[in-house]
């Protein structure tokens, strides 16, 4: 495993950027990024599109409509369709994902948002996700999308972690936002989303298996929304990963405004479990002066930022990089599973 950064997101070229020639060979090409809004410059859709992915994957704050104004959230993401790169984008590459707070209707929003119901289905017209299909009648966005190339199989696991989830515990910590909810009915994903996940993860004979989290799950310490708020339910997915056999599962996450990776070994697995976090498109944390995470591999990146991941099916090889503007890779990480 190698690891390569540049500091402070200076803007230097690195040489030897991979690019996918063919989408029939052996590797599978994922782009994916989060926090989002339509009427700020977004310089990277060009990037993205000549990455040539072969799917892109919204991690949430896909827009920002923080509303209970169904209308005026569906206008909010219409906007978005009218971003001349993104429909350059969209006209090529599938398009799928999840929400987070704000395209959900409310910043840190859980069950108790009055509309979720009605925002799952503003959500579901702009994945076009067809009237029949059913996720239309299921609670929650949560889904699955299989992918075959010759060389191996992939999955994307797409969870909700807004629908279903528990209250979060304010910290009394003026430097903190929450504390962890120990309550054993405090839940991230809700009872029927899990029976789901571990289905999908038991059966599943994928070679690579992508977890879209919208909030982070290995970084557990900073105070702000992670999975770490319930670890009832961090030891539960901890588990379930080890228990299912499942091969090569990583996560993914947004969020924070910023980007990094996260890596932690855990009992009963050969590889260890990445968390790969991509936050944000738009605007990003540049005040960020630092935080704990003891799972940090490399630096944290407090600029505009966008993810790929390079899934290498015949070697077994992942090459996940952190990119800015115009090619530029920002930080990279490189596991073999």
């Amino acid at each position: 495993m190698r690891i390569f950064y540049v500091p402070l997101c200076a803007l230097v070229l690195l040489s030897g950027c991979k690019k996918k020639e063919n989408p029939k060979d052996s590797t599978f090409v994922v782009a994916f990024g989060s926090c989002n809004m339509s009427q700020e410059p977004n310089p990277f859709w060009d990037d993205i599109l000549a990455e040539n992915p072969d799917v892109w994957i919204w991690g949430g704050d896909i827009v920002y409509a923080d509303t209970d104004d169904v209308e005026r959230l569906r206008t909010i993401y219409a906007m978005q369709d009218t971003v001349a790169g993104y429909a350059a984008l969209k006209a090529e590459v599938p398009i799928i994902g999840t929400w987070d707070d704000h395209d959900f209707g409310v910043n840190d929003g859980g069950s108790d948002f009055a509309i979720k119901a009605e925002s799952q289905q503003v959500f579901l017209d702009f994945m076009n996700v067809p009237s029949d299909s059913p996720r239309r009648n299921q609670e929650g966005v949560y889904t699955s999308h299989n992918y075959e190339t010759p060389a191996g199989k992939v999955k994307v696991l797409i969870l909700d972690t807004r629908y279903f989830r528990s209250q979060l515990v304010k910290d009394d910590d003026p430097d903190r936002r929450y504390k962890p909810n120990t309550a054993n009915d405090a839940t991230v994903l809700g009872e029927t989303q899990w029976k789901w996940l571990q289905t999908e993860l038991k059966n599943s004979d994928a070679d690579f298996h992508l977890i879209m989290s919208s909030i982070q799950f290995l970084s557990r310490e900073h105070g702000f929304e992670t999975w770490g708020n319930f670890p009832n339910e961090v030891e539960k997915l901890e588990n379930m990963i080890v228990d299912s056999k499942a091969k090569a599962v990583i996560i993914l996450s947004g969020d924070r405004h910023i980007s990094e990776f996260s890596k932690k070994t855990l009992s009963g697995m050969a590889y260890p479990l990445i968390d790969f976090t991509s936050s944000g498109l738009t605007h990003s944390y540049f005040s960020f002066s630092g935080e704990p995470n003891r799972y940090r591999v490399g630096e944290v990146i407090s600029c505009k930022s966008y993810g790929t991941i390079t899934l290498d099916l015949r070697n077994r090889e992942v090459d996940f990089r952190i990119m800015g503007d115009n090619g530029v890779v920002l930080q990279e990480l490189k596991q073999t599973y």
